[in-house]
């Protein structure tokens, strides 16, 4: 087996016109599996093989504790993908989660990938017990507590809280999930023995946050079975309310999917109602922010003055200007300061306005650029 060719080495653009053209109906679902694994990397090149052959795109964690994955694939395959997922013990019957919306473009290619674990928790599993998780919830049981009283925790990153959560949930300020597990253990010390409701995407980082409440001396923990995507389903099917408010943030090309039509977030350049999430367009910034149609359009769908005048060079001289770069991103993956983002901004056209550029470094390049022409 050419273990080189098991990966897809082709630029984004390629792919997406590939994808353009395919014409087929694809769903985009993701399953989770706590489960001793041996061989891994061998499992992993099986995997690509096969799920390759069945369309499959996405991206799937793998790692000695088991697999976390979220994929696209041609409808018509669905069936002959659970038969394969079923042929293997350690996978069989897993249950997967459908996407609330799905355009059929969520995932560009297949992309495997083995890990030390399947969500990056940054906790010790050694010092806990991993297995002694919170009572699992349905939609309806999670509504129920919540009307009685239960304390409810957002178990997601900050930027993912941005644009929708449950009602008088607790949204965590932290960015990372080893961040708003402790902010959270911190937070509700004095509340331990309180009903305490815990949610996130799909219902795997609860796993780990509710079993690590639990050693932390909390008594009454449960946690919402499936995540906001299984939730979704469960009330549409059943005819409930949603307390969950807004839209649902997506680790995909789509970044989000709509749960219901409340707003519950603000253009973070302008301050308008908005839920529009989006990435910086200038490639060494790539940060996330909320941004509404107006600012896309003035700031080129970038989050600043200074990233849209280097997003609008010719290509050659962003190429010539990111030489040595590192993305903003790599440090903090969104801005989570808006009222910084306008200040900033307010300064940013000012000088621009003064100067007629905000990088002055850009002559040098644009010389080098007409040089090596």
């Amino acid at each position: 087996m050419d273990i080189h060719r098991l990966r897809n080495l082709d630029r984004p653009d390629i792919l997406r016109a590939k994808l353009e053209r395919e014409g087929v109906e694809r769903t985009t679902l993701s399953f989770y599996r706590y489960v001793r694994l041996t061989e891994v990397e061998a499992l992993r090149h099986e995997l690509y093989q096969e799920w390759g052959s069945l369309g499959v795109l996405g991206r799937i964690y793998l790692s000695q504790e088991g697999i976390n994955a979220q994929v696209s694939l041609p409808t018509v395959h669905l069936e002959a993908f659970r038969a394969a997922l079923n042929t293997r013990e350690a996978f069989a019957d897993v249950p997967w989660k459908i996407a609330v919306e799905d355009d059929g473009k969520s995932f560009l290619k297949l992309a495997i990938k083995v890990k030390k674990k399947i969500v990056a928790d940054g906790l010790a599993d050694d010092a806990f017990d991993v297995t002694n998780v919170g009572e699992h919830l349905d939609a309806a049981a999670f509504n129920r507590k919540m009307e009685q009283g239960a304390l409810v925790i957002d178990m997601r990153n900050n930027y993912e809280c941005l644009i929708g959560h449950f009602e008088g949930a607790y949204l965590p300020k932290a960015d990372t999930f080893r961040g708003a597990i402790e902010e959270v253990v911190d937070a509700f010390k004095e509340k331990k023995d309180a009903e305490v409701l815990m949610y996130c995407t799909g219902g795997i980082r609860c796993e780990k946050a509710s079993a690590y409440l639990k050693h932390q001396g909390f008594t009454k923990v449960a946690q919402l079975h499936g995540g906001i995507i299984d939730y979704a389903r469960q009330i549409k099917a059943q005819r409930l309310e949603s307390k969950y408010k807004g839209q649902n943030f997506v680790f995909d090309e789509r970044l989000a999917e709509r749960i219901t039509d409340d707003v519950v977030s603000t253009c973070m350049q302008c301050g308008t109602k908005c839920d529009r999430i989006t990435n910086c367009n200038e490639v060494t910034c790539n940060m996330l922010l909320v941004q509404c149609e107006a600012c896309a359009t003035k700031y080129a769908n970038c989050c600043s003055p200074s990233c849209s005048e280097i997003h609008q060079l010719p290509i050659e001289a962003q190429r010539a200007w990111r030489k040595g770069r590192s993305t903003r991103s790599t440090r903090t993956k969104a801005i989570n300061d808006p009222e910084g983002l306008r200040r900033r901004i307010r300064e940013e056209e000012e000088l621009l306005a003064l100067n007629g550029t905000l990088h002055p470094e850009l002559t040098s390049v644009t010389i080098q650029e007409k040089t090596s022409a």
